[in-house]
């Protein structure tokens, strides 16, 4: 499945580790943005590892699954283009 993940975290150091926990899984399309095509059992994984960094009282971290049919419209300006599901899978 097409996952947007976007987080608003003040913290820098807790800003950094999840970035380096989503640079594992997806691509960065924005600062705060991540583009992922995950299975539910990788999904389940990196929702329990950022809420192992987040503080549930100050920082946000969203989901958004993408369906197939919705990624067809999905409009892009500027140059980074809608990432592409892998080839292969690491295991």
């Amino acid at each position: 499945m097409f996952i947007v993940i976007s987080y608003d975290i003040p913290d820098d150091l807790r800003r950094h580790r999840i970035c380096k926990t989503l640079q594992n899984y997806g691509t960065r399309v924005q600062y705060s943005v991540f583009e992922c095509y995950l299975n539910h059992k990788q999904l389940m994984e990196v929702k329990s590892r950022l809420a192992k960094i987040a503080k549930d009282n100050e920082d946000n971290i969203r989901f958004y699954q993408i369906c197939k049919k919705c990624m067809t419209k999905v409009e892009i300006i500027g140059r980074v283009p809608l990432a592409e599901q892998p080839y292969y899978f690491l295991i």
